[in-house]
């Protein structure tokens, strides 16, 4: 076997009692989320959920890509979940706008087969309930006809930068640059609002004036609505030790100055953060786009309102593979 051919994809079905989480963060601009996998094909270096594998028992590290969890049956749970809230005293009214695929991408590769991101959107519709959507996947794209039906929908299109080395070395398995700006396009004339998460900034790689300049222009091009810009954020040690990985890997000069950006937080200090994002407000005035600052963290592992973990009436069952 060639070393560096990569390990088969292992999906596993898992029951779930909840599909519908409320988030009680306060730094989050939604109050539930919806994510319908654990895990991602997308094997980001830097996603801040790969942490929530350990809360099942499992790797955090390249077993976060090749090894999916399937909340089975999630769009009944959900109707259920949501029919249970309408015989309630409060109803849905104080749902809000539901998030989905803060924790993962809910348009990964397996969606094409599990489906169970497009079940959960007709539920939402059939109760005319506000979504909001990120994800890097075109895929999303085969639900128009959903989000077209949805009372309020607005989708977050995560690019982090147009050089196609730097995208292959941290997102390895995502659909490129192009195909995602090509997707903002067609999600405007559709009629669907749609902006771009401009996440992770990479700092010494990502965040030099042409590299910014270049990423917004083509935004603008593509007609996103908004940007919402955000640095690098290792949010718990297994995350900073599975990037320092890939930066060790790649840019391996860079591995002091990371350390002592990252040494004492998740975040970069923010004088070392301010003066870019100024620049990228100059940016995008420029370029007659608006700026989301509310909402210009990336959304942060919503698993469990109370804990922080995994939902613990969410259980592996038996393995299927497709």
């Amino acid at each position: 076997m060639s070393l560096n051919k990569r390990p088969a994809v292992r999906y596993e079905p898992m029951t779930a009692k909840t599909i519908l989480n409320s988030v009680k963060a306060p730094s989050m601009p939604f109050d539930w989320s919806i994510n319908p996998y654990r895990g991602c094909q997308h094997g980001c270096s830097f996603c801040y959920a790969r942490s929530t594998h350990s809360f099942l028992g499992v790797d955090t590290d390249d077993t976060f890509q090749h090894h999916i969890f399937l909340k089975q049956q999630a769009p009944e749970v959900l109707r259920a979940q949501i029919l249970k809230r309408l015989r309630g005293r409060k109803g849905i009214s104080d749902l809000g706008q539901v998030a989905i695929g803060t924790a993962t991408d809910p348009y990964q590769q397996i969606e094409g087969k599990a489906r169970l991101t497009r079940g959960c959107l007709e539920v939402l519709a059939e109760f005319q309930i506000p979504v909001t959507i990120t994800t890097r996947s075109p895929l999303i794209l085969r639900d128009l006809d959903i989000l077209q039906r949805l009372s309020s929908i607005t989708v977050n299109v995560s690019i982090s930068t147009l050089n196609p080395v730097i995208w292959r070395q941290f997102e390895p398995s995502t659909p490129s640059p192009a195909k995602r700006l090509d997707m903002v396009e067609q999600l405007r004339n559709a009629g669907v609002d749609a902006g771009v998460f401009a996440a992770p900034i990479l700092p010494y790689i990502t965040d030099d004036q042409a590299a910014l300049e270049d990423l917004i222009r083509a935004v603008s091009a593509a007609g996103a609505q908004f940007v919402m810009p955000s640095y690098l954020r290792l949010s718990t040690q297994a995350v900073k030790v599975w990037f320092f990985q890939t930066l060790q890997r790649h840019y391996p000069r860079l591995i002091g100055d990371y350390a002592r950006l990252y040494q004492a937080s998740g975040s970069a200090p923010a004088e070392f953060r301010d003066p870019v994002m100024r620049r990228i407000e100059t940016l995008l005035h420029r370029h007659g786009l608006q700026s989301r600052k509310g909402a210009a963290r990336a959304p942060q592992m919503t698993i469990d309102s109370t804990s922080g973990k995994a939902d613990a009436n969410e259980k592996p069952v038996q393995l299927t593979l497709f």
